[in-house]
C-alpha cells in the first residue's frame, strides 16, 4: 500500500477499505467492522447503515496526533453476502499508511522528517494527522 522509493513514499492508488459484517436485528440494522474491534453501528434502515459505517469507520481511525494507537491494516476478506466493504477517506488513509510505514522500519517522526527532506519535524507530522494530510 505504501512504500518510500527515493525518500519519498508512494502511495498505492486505489482506495483503502475495511469490511463490516451486517445483521438484521429487530428494527435495526447493524454493521460491525471485522478487522477493528470495537468499530460498530447502528441503524434503522440499512441506507441509513451505510452512511453510519463510513462516519464510524473514518471517526475511529482519525486518532489524536498524540494517541498511541496503531491501527492494523484491512484484510481481503472472502467474498460473503453480509460483508460489506466501506472505504476510509483519502486523508485518514494517507496519513494512516504514512505513520504505518515510519512505525514497520521503526523511526521516529524526527528520522522520517529527516529521511524525506523536511526541513522539520512540525511539517513531516502534517502526514501524520488525518485533518491536515494531503494525499
Amino acid at each position: 500500500m505504501i512504500d518510500l522509493i527515493g525518500g519519498c513514499f508512494v502511495l498505492d492508488s486505489s482506495a483503502m477499505k475495511y469490511h463490516f459484517n451486517i445483521t438484521h436485528e429487530d428494527r435495526f440494522w447493524i454493521g460491525q467492522c471485522k478487522e477493528l474491534e470495537g468499530c460498530i453501528t447502528q441503524a434503522t434502515s440499512r441506507e441509513k447503515l451505510d452512511t453510519n459505517m463510513t462516519e464510524a469507520l473514518n471517526g475511529f481511525l482519525d486518532e489524536p496526533e498524540d494517541s498511541r494507537i496503531v491501527f492494523p491494516l484491512p484484510t481481503v476478506p472472502r467474498p460473503k453476502a453480509h460483508i460489506v466493504a466501506v472505504e476510509v477517506y483519502p486523508r485518514i488513509a494517507c496519513a494512516l499508511l504514512v505513520r504505518q510505514s515510519r512505525l514497520q522500519r521503526g523511526w521516529s517522526q524526527r528520522k522520517a522528517a529527516k529521511m524525506l527532506g523536511f526541513k522539520n519535524v512540525f511539517s513531516y507530522q502534517r502526514l501524520e494527522n488525518g485533518r491536515t494530510s494531503n494525499p
